[in-house]
C-alpha cells in the first residue's frame, strides 16, 4: 500500500524539525543529482494533474524547484541549508485540502519510482515529511 495518506510538503516551507544524523537516506535517494530529478519529476506530474494543477499557476516554479531539492536534500540528510518560508508561511491561503496533497505525495512517490529509489528509502522520506502535513492543509 502506498503511504500516499502520510506526506509532503506542497510546496515547502521552513522545518523546525532537526536535520537527520546520517545522511544513508541522502545516498538512497541519489545525493543531490537524484534529488533535483525526484524533485523535477513531481513537479512535472503535478503540473499535468488536473486534481492539483491549479496550484502551480501563477507561481515562481523555479524558487519552488529550488526550495523542494533543498528541503528534501535537508530532511534526507544532505549536506543542504533549507532557506525557505516556513511551511505555514508559504501554504498560506492556499487552502489545500487532504486530496490536494495526496495528490502531490503520488507524484512525488512516482517520481522516486521511476529514480529506482527503494521502497524503504521511499517510505523513510514520507516518515520524515509526514509530520508536515498538518502545516499545509487548509492554510
Amino acid at each position: 500500500m502506498r503511504l500516499a495518506v502520510l506526506c509532503l510538503p506542497l510546496l515547502l516551507a521552513a522545518c523546525a524539525q532537526q536535520a537527520p544524523r546520517d545522511d544513508g537516506l541522502y545516498h538512497a535517494l541519489g545525493e543531490e543529482p537524484g534529488i533535483v530529478r525526484i524533485v523535477e519529476g513531481m513537479l512535472l506530474g503535478s503540473a499535468r494533474d488536473p486534481r492539483i494543477a491549479r496550484h502551480f499557476r501563477g507561481i515562481d516554479i523555479e524558487r519552488l524547484r529550488e526550495k523542494l531539492i533543498e528541503q528534501l536534500c535537508f530532511e534526507s540528510g544532505g549536506p543542504c541549508v533549507y532557506t525557505g518560508d516556513s511551511m505555514e508561511e508559504s501554504h498560506k491561503g492556499l487552502r489545500l485540502t487532504p486530496s490536494d496533497f495526496n495528490a502531490l505525495v503520488e507524484h512525488l512517490q512516482d517520481a522516486m519510482e521511476a529514480e529506482g529509489v527503494p521502497t524503504p528509502a521511499q517510505n523513510r522520506l514520507l516518515a520524515r515529511l509526514a509530520p508536515m502535513r498538518g502545516q499545509v492543509i487548509d492554510r
